[in-house]
């Protein structure tokens, strides 16, 4: 029985100094913060973003998935751009269709559409 309560309590000494050693309750000085992970590669900034930018566009991990503030301003960054681009492209368009009327109307001989019975003279 002697030799048994000797055994729990060397066993509770080297829990304890285990324990105390992976807290660090020595005189070291304690870690420093880690700064967490930000995005290495955001969009760039100076150009339009490419299919290259978006295809080689990783997220750093959070210890829940991926940080919430980089995904969001990815998407943000890409919804303005592709915002701006459906703009360009309805401008174009409807800049290709004014043109193709007009020389439709120049190679039948038909007056145009938009001028008004004053300008017909």
């Amino acid at each position: 029985m002697l030799m048994f309560f000797f055994l729990v309590v060397a066993l509770a000494v080297v829990v304890a100094a285990v324990t105390l050693a992976v807290v660090g309750g020595g005189e070291s000085a304690p870690l420093p913060e880690a700064a967490p992970e930000r995005l290495q590669d955001p969009l760039p900034v100076d150009r339009p973003v490419g299919r290259t930018d978006v295809e080689s566009l990783r997220f750093p991990l959070a210890p829940r998935g991926y940080r919430m503030a980089d995904v969001d301003d990815a998407l943000g960054r890409l919804a303005a751009e592709l915002g701006e681009r459906d703009a360009r492209i309805a401008d174009l368009e409807s800049a290709l269709a004014g043109a193709r009327a007009a020389a439709a109307h120049e190679r039948h001989g038909r007056p145009d559409k938009t001028e008004g019975p004053e300008d017909q003279r």
